[in-house]
């Protein structure tokens, strides 16, 4: 008998085992014990409660102790958000949000079994906070973090990048977009034509600078384009530390992208090659057989429920609303990664 299906043999003897002490301990409270009938009826239910309590209990403990994985994998794919939604009216539903893949980073750093990350990045970028947060999870991985590019690794998907010891790509892969993007849509014009006037009450100069039913004034202008270069700033700082690079070196890419091949000569990764190459240079970090695990987010059955609703009510709405929308929307400007 193999060492797995001994393991497999083991976890299943001990699932049993825990059912069936819950079962029993739950029939003599809850059925036993009480004399009407009435209270049997809830001691049946509480007791099928406790034995799927045990059951879920013991399948996590036996998970963790019994794994035979020794590589945690977490995926970043499509536009990064707060929450996960993919952006505009109605919002769109994306893959996990930068809550829910940190959440999987933590849990990955907590179990024992996951000697190394895999950080698989495939997004044109997204949100800078989101991103950061992201980034700076993969650093504090206890282990080695190894993040590898699919199609695109661009904006605040290289931001991520950066926070993992190494950064692999295929040949095709589109690296880099070192840059921020400010936008603001302005329909002051329109809104003159259609008889529409602006009037707010603030306090403070710059509190409605940006809103586009009104001309940005020169000043609200240079206000705004310093608030993009200092995330610019702050975004090449962070690659250079990151990437051991020159900060001319990350400027003079002017947020342009690469093929992983000139990605690769400019120091922007630091190899070349497949899942397979990849999964071979882990070997070499961890010494040891790289076997994945895929840990996704941990989400209850109103959370999927939710989000299967909002998926329909998304492929309902969403090509009325953009067309109404005229694309990017909101107030203000948006301030992001993107590529």
């Amino acid at each position: 008998m193999t060492d797995s299906t001994t393991r497999t043999a083991v976890a299943a003897v001990a699932l049993v085992a825990a059912a069936a002490v819950a079962a029993a301990v739950g029939y003599l409270l809850f059925v036993w014990l009480p004399d009407d009938s009435l209270a049997r009826l809830l001691g049946v239910l509480l007791t099928l409660a406790a034995v799927a309590a045990a059951l879920k209990f013991a399948g996590s403990t036996l998970s963790s102790r019994f794994a035979d994985y020794t590589v945690a994998e977490v995926a970043v794919e499509g536009p990064i958000t707060r929450d996960g939604s993919g952006g505009g009216v109605p919002p769109s539903p994306g893959s996990p949000g930068a809550d829910d893949v940190i959440d999987q980073i933590e849990r990955a750093d907590d179990d024992p079994n996951a000697e190394a990350l895999l950080v698989k990045l495939n997004t044109p970028g997204g949100q800078i906070v989101p991103s950061e947060d992201i980034r700076l999870a993969a650093e504090r991985f206890d282990g080695p973090t190894i993040g590898y590019a699919t199609d695109t690794c661009a904006s605040g998907g290289y931001a991520i990048a950066v926070g993992c010891d190494e950064l692999w790509a295929r040949e095709g892969s589109v690296v880099g977009s070192i840059g921020v993007i400010g936008s603001r849509p302005n329909v002051h014009e329109l809104a003159e034509r259609l008889g529409v006037s602006y009037e707010q009450f603030t306090a403070g100069e710059y509190k409605d600078a940006g809103l586009p039913l009104k001309e940005v004034s020169p000043d609200e202008r240079a206000y705004l384009q310093g608030i993009v270069d200092d995330y610019y700033d702050q975004f090449v700082a962070q690659v250079a530390e990151g990437r051991d690079m020159d900060e001319a070196a990350v400027r003079d890419t002017e947020a342009r992208v690469f093929l992983g091949t000139e990605a690769y000569d400019r120091g922007l990764v630091d190899g070349l090659g497949d899942r397979e190459a990849v999964l071979d240079r882990v070997e070499e970090r961890i010494g040891t057989d790289a076997v994945v695990e895929e840990f996704t987010p941990q989400r209850g059955l109103m959370t999927r429920l939710r989000g299967g609703a909002s998926a329909v009510a998304y492929a309902l709405g969403a090509g009325a609303a953009s067309r109404l929308a005229g694309g990017e929307s909101g107030s203000g400007v948006d301030v992001r990664f993107r590529r």
